[in-house]
Formats: structure tokens, sequence, C-alpha cells
């Protein structure tokens, strides 16, 4: 269950084909080139249970580097090409990566990492498409090492960052698998008989690889033999057209991907045959109950909906079914057991909303962040990823918040913490305040509200200026979308800002401090 089995049966079959290029990568290459990096890694000292960042854009070598880690038995951290450079730097540091693979795409950050921004741990740094700035030739270095299998392959595992809501990104840490790569893994083959994987899978991934869900189904689909279809940068006429060439049977979504779909022309929409496409897979956010509906309509009932986290605790699903019957409902428990609790621990009779657990599941922990993983825990093995919702009287889970103040937008965290610390540093801001507000494309966008200091006034010059500000520091998806000026931000006597009552002035609701 891994490329290596198929590269003996099905050599030539295409193990990725890229969406706008059309490339192709068989298994046969697939298990070769990832056979030769996981020799170069072993022979640069990695072992078991060591970590391996990759800072990759959606390309054609991205999966052979994943591959290569988890047949070494390696973490492998895979980090939003978006991000910049102390960004890139803080996650590479934090989960002790020693090796880094990245492109000439995403050159200009990787170089400067060798800079101002270092990464003294990493001993081993290549670079797909050349030679830069400090980095060895990728290509040159799988040449010189050999296609045998280490003596003691073991399945490594993805160590992957999910911000709390306030502070630094974490690493989700889960203990690494005791089976070899080719073993069955009865979690994957539970996953074979929910979504149908098989050496017929045409899997479309649309979205950016390093996120948690697109790697996870990516790689599950290799794991049965299929092919994966990765887009370089989603396009939803694109999409729709790569279903009807490639005979896409699988795809996975978010729901910003479901209204550009539906917003387009009905002569683009309407014309590709979709008739090979009987899975689709969504979660990442709320899907608004007109969309999905609209969606189920159009494709017929094929949308398998999960809510989960990065975190492995547990899991519920749901299929177009069931959801017509209970809309708006993420499903029934599938992995685990499902818990709703109060402030005070004990657990919640249906229809009561709490904070949502799971137990008997996975377990995980924050890297380098113990403070983290008790916080997130409970006694009797249950774990929370801090959302808000209710079981009805069916056991169906409905969310009716999300993870305090975090913002999704187009399926992406965004965590404010982070974008407060920077405008912060501003010298002409006293306070700030920064949470998410509805949008009609992609759910939320960011809005930040600042506290000039005194003798500052809040104007649009100023509004630049630090929209400047945070571009200089931030992934450009998380630079606020607008700012907004108070004369004074409300806090509480303790000094803890209620951003809440901030929040619900733009949501048209009343909030009442307590």
């Amino acid at each position: 269950m891994y490329p290596g089995t198929y590269a003996a049966t099905a050599p030539d079959r295409p193990a990725v084909i890229m969406g706008r290029t059309g490339e192709i990568v068989t298994y046969r290459e697939l298990d070769e080139r990832s056979l030769r990096l996981a020799q170069v890694l072993r022979d640069a000292g990695l072992r078991r249970g060591d970590h391996l960042a990759l800072f990759m854009e959606n390309q054609s070598r991205f999966l052979e580097v994943v591959w290569a880690a988890l047949r070494s038995g390696l973490y492998v951290t895979t980090i939003n090409s978006y991000l910049t450079v102390p960004e890139v730097a803080y996650i590479v540091n934090d989960c002790e990566a020693t090796a880094l693979v990245t492109s000439t795409a995403k050159s200009e950050i990787a170089t400067a990492l060798m800079g101002e921004h270092d990464i003294p741990a990493v001993h081993t740094r290549l670079m797909v498409g050349g030679a830069l700035g400090g980095y060895d030739d990728y290509d040159t270095a799988l040449a010189a090492a050999s296609t045998e299998p280490l003596g003691d392959e073991v399945m490594g595992a993805a160590m992957l960052y999910s911000s709390g809501t306030t502070g630094r990104p974490k690493g989700v840490k889960r203990p690494l698998p005791t089976l070899a790569p080719s073993d069955p893994d009865p979690v994957v083959l539970r996953g074979a008989s929910v979504y149908g994987w098989g050496e017929d899978t045409i899997y479309l991934s649309p979205a950016p690889m390093y996120h948690a869900a697109p790697l996870a189904f990516s790689v599950t689909a290799q794991r049965f033999g299929g092919t994966v279809v990765i887009m370089e940068h989603f396009d939803a006429a694109e999409a729709l057209q790569l279903i009807e060439r490639e005979k896409v049977t699988h795809s996975q979504w978010v729901p910003t991907m479901f209204v550009r779909m539906l917003k387009l022309p009905d002569e683009v929409r309407l014309a590709p045959d979709l008739s090979s496409h009987r899975v689709a897979i969504h979660a990442a956010a709320p899907c608004p109950v007109d969309v999905k509906r609209r969606i189920i309509e159009w494709w017929g009932p094929i949308l398998l909906e999960y809510y989960a986290g990065t975190e492995g605790n547990g899991a519920t699903f749901i299929t177009s079914e069931d959801w017509l019957e209970h809309p708006g409902s993420v499903g029934r428990i599938a992995i685990g057991k499902l818990h709703i609790v109060d402030e005070e621990g004990n657990d919640l009779p249906p229809n009561a909303e709490g904070t949502i657990y799971f137990s008997g599941a996975g377990q995980f922990e924050y890297h380098n962040a113990p403070e983290k993983t008790e916080g997130a825990r409970l006694p009797g093995g249950r774990s929370t990823l801090g959302d808000v919702g209710y079981v009805d009287d069916d056991g169906y889970l409905f969310l009716t918040d999300r993870k305090a103040y975090m913002i999704i937008s187009g399926g992406v965290n965004i965590y404010p913490r982070e974008i407060e610390d920077v405008l912060i540093a501003h010298p002409s801001v006293a306070d700030v305040a920064v949470f998410g507000v509805p949008d009609d494309d992609f759910g939320e966008q960011v809005k930040a509200v600042v506290q000039p200091i005194d003798g500052v006034d809040g104007s649009e010059d100023l509004a630049r200026e630090l929209t400047a500000f945070a571009r200089e520091q931030l992934a450009g998806f998380k630079v606020p979308r607008s700012i907004d000026f108070e004369a004074e931000l409300p806090r509480l006597p303790t000094g803890k800002l209620y951003k809440r009552l901030l929040r619900d002035r733009y949501l048209g609701k009343t909030t009442t401090i307590v």
C-alpha cells in the first residue's frame, strides 16, 4: 500500500498529473525518486523520528518528497507556500527540521532564510530546479543516490502546523506508526470503505498541497494505486474542465470553491461532462446551507462531509442524503466518541450547546507547547479543537461557533493574535483588535479595528500605511482587508480586550459585557 507496490505491478500508471501542464509522473518514477531521496536523507544522518521541512508550491515533485520522508520514518512538515521569511523560519526552527527541501519558485524566501532569519539546525538544504543561495541541486543529489530501499523502511508521519487562537502556530505531533510502508494500515483501509478508494481512482486536488486534507487524501489515493491530479492554482472553470479531461472520480473541496463554481456563467459551468465524478469530499469551513444544497442539486448526492482537525482526535461524517434530512449538520460520530461539554467539564445532554470534545481516538500533542496540549484536554481522554456546538436527538452534530475569534477565509485558518502582534508594533498604534467579518466570496475576511496613539488621527492615509506595514511581515491572506479606527477599544477592568463586543457590532448583534 505505497508507491513501491504499484511500481512493481503498474509501473507506467500515472501517479501524478499536473492540471495545467499535463506533466505526468508514473509510479515507477515516483517510487524511484522517493527511494533516492530517502537514501540522500539517510546518508545525511536523518533517522526515524527526525524532521524534514518542505516549502514548495504545487508541483510534480511535491509528493515524492513526502513519500521519501514517509518511507524513512521521518516527520514531514509541509509549510504554507505563501508565508513570509520570518513565518517560514519560525516553523522550520520550531519543528526542529534538520533537512529542508524547497524550489526555485520559492527561492527568494528560501535564500533569505540563510541570512537574517537563519535556520541553524538545518544541515541538508535541497532546491528543486537549481542550486541557489546555499542550497544543493535536488536532481544532482538524487542522481548520485542508490535506488535500493532502506534496510529498515518504516512509516513516518506528517507533523503539520495549526495555529491556536493566540500566539504562534503550533505543530500537531502524533506518535509514529509501527508499520512498514507496504503493510496494510487499518485506518487507511477503513477510509477505503467510506470513500471508495481503489486503483481506478482519479483524485482531483484543487487546493494547496501543504494543507492537511489535500496532503492526506493525495497520499491515500496513491496508497491505493490511484492517480492524483494536482491543480497548480485553483480556477473554477479549469477545475470542472479537469474533471472531464482526466475523468476524475474523486475530489476534495472547501466551500469557497463551491461558491466560485456556482458563480460561473451557465455556458461555462454546465459545459463539462462530470459523469465520471462519483465522490466529492469537503470540510475545512462551514458550508452555507444554500450553497451545499445547490451543489447537490447540480452534482447529485455525491458530497461527503466530515468534521475533524489536524489533531486527528476524532471525526464526524455525513452523506448527502443524511445532510438533506439534517441540513447544516456536519454528521454523526465516525471516529472516537463525541462529547458536548460545559465550562465545568461535564458532558451535556442533546440540544445543549457547549464545547465539542472527542475521546477514544488518536492521541496528539502540540510540539514544544505542553501548556497548549494540556489546555486542549480534559479527564477521561477527552480533547478538543476548541469549537462549539450541539448534538440533536438523532446524534447529528451542529457547529454554532468556531475556535474563539479564528477567521476562516476561503477554507484557510487565520489567527488574529499574530496579526495584532504585527500591527501593535507600528508607532502610531495604541491598541488593536482583529477579527473576521462576513464576506460573500470567501466566507470571512480579516477586519482590524485600531486605536491610534494620542495625537494621531485615524485616517485613510494611516489605514494605507498600516496595510503596507502588515504586508511587509505577513502573508497576503493575513493582511487586513479593511481597517477601522476607534478612539478607545473596549477592555475589561482586568485589561482583557472584549473583542466580541467589537465583532458583534459588525454582525448586527447586541452584546452585554458581564
